[in-house]
């Protein structure tokens, strides 16, 4: 009799199904089963669980995610099985085995295309045949498998996938994605000259929105030598989780004005402004606020809207005036994952990672999680489908 997986299926906005589908028949050189251990719900979920589906507008590779779709992107889990002459070696070049714990990027890329010869680290491939793990691969498709959020997984080959350090834990090697999101900080690093521009160390840090993604930019942030970390939310649970992380100053949106918020950055940085603000809160009102907040050479990090939400009126003289730099973030830096979980396990003791995840859900639980994401006294939601 074959064996059946389980699997939590969103078949419309804000409709979810249990479904069972086939475990995947490997043919030689056809890729990766792994067991799914749990996975992150990301923003990019929940925006296509609302019916916010279209992304990379404006590119070759725009698409409006497909239903019914199994999501799940943030995934840590342990290989089952790999076909004959696949994945012998992760992204880095480690040896793998059946029974090793791994993570895997997102994207599933030509490694053809313009983008993909000249900007290998960075999965912007323009192939009609790229593709997203739990974003835009159709679960009516065989083998169907298609994000982490089910008991099993089919990864296609030639996927990026990294094997997890066996010293760091399931928890920590789950906001391996997540934190590699923060590569916009490595960006303003990258800008930093003498004539002040960019994210110097000690550098004032302005993060709006202290969901995961803010909160992974608080610690990204205070890891590579901020001064101040300035961060505004709507959820005053959400400020002092961001204050545990290394947070300085916390906004509360609603008991604050723009004016006053723009003035207590003047302030916190001697009258100058932030050296860079980060968008983390995929509401487009807010940037015209962060723009205003910055100093002159600022530069503004674009991290929150990876789901088409419309736009904003901004004056583009200011930006001109300031001589500010926007630096948009789609994706995430494929060679980031080992560096990443190579960081997070140096800084294990350094943050309250254990604080991070704040709710935990079966995977039968699915629908029930994804609500509690969008709360405002939630941080990081698992989803947990096989327990290790």
């Amino acid at each position: 009799m074959q064996k059946t997986v389980k699997a939590a299926v969103l078949t419309g906005p804000g409709t979810i199904e249990i479904r069972k589908y086939p475990y995947p028949n490997l043919e030689p050189g056809g890729g990766m089963v792994i067991k799914n251990l749990q996975c992150g719900i990301c923003g990019t979920d929940k925006h296509t669980f609302k019916g916010e589906i279209k992304q990379n507008t404006g590119t070759e590779s725009a698409f409006e995610t497909p239903f019914p779709l199994i999501q799940g992107h943030e995934g840590v889990g342990i290989i089952e099985e790999t076909a004959k002459n696949s994945f012998e070696v992760d992204y880095n070049g480690e040896p793998l085995r059946v029974g090793d714990r791994v993570t895997f990027c997102p994207d599933i890329v030509c490694g053809e295309c313009y983008w993909c010869r000249h900007a290998p680290w960075y999965p912007w491939c323009d192939s009609s045949n790229r593709q997203c793990y739990g974003n835009s691969l159709c679960a009516d498709s065989a083998p169907h498998l298609f994000g982490a959020f089910s008991e099993y997984m089919y990864v296609f080959p030639k996927s990026f996938v990294y094997k997890v350090p066996d010293q760091l834990s399931t928890d920590m090697a789950t906001l391996t994605e997540l934190m590699c999101v923060t590569y916009t900080l490595d960006k303003a690093k990258e800008l930093f000259a003498f004539d002040g521009e960019g994210f110097a160390f000690g550098g004032v840090v302005v993060i709006q929105g202290c969901g995961p993604l803010g909160l992974a930019h608080v610690i990204k942030a205070r890891m590579m030598g901020a001064g101040k970390i300035i961060v505004t939310d709507i959820s005053d649970y959400k400020l002092e989780l961001a204050k545990a992380f290394g947070a300085d100053l916390c906004l509360n949106v609603l008991k604050t004005s723009a004016e006053e918020r723009i003035d207590i950055v003047k302030q916190a940085s001697h009258g100058i402004g932030a050296n860079v603000v980060c968008e983390c809160s995929g509401v487009p009102s807010v940037v015209p606020e962060g723009l205003e907040m910055l100093a002159k050479c600022g530069v503004y990090l674009e991290a929150g809207h990876f789901v088409d939400v419309g736009g904003i009126e901004i004056n583009m003289h200011k930006i001109c005036a300031k001589n500010i730099r926007i630096v948009g973030m789609n994706n995430h830096a494929v060679t980031g994952y080992r560096p990443t979980m190579e960081m997070m396990l140096r800084h294990e003791k350094v943050f309250p990672w254990s604080k991070f995840i704040s709710h935990k859900f079966d995977l039968d639980d699915y629908e029930t999680a994804i609500r509690t994401s969008m709360t405002p006294e939630s941080m990081k939601v698992v989803v947990v489908s096989n327990k290790e």
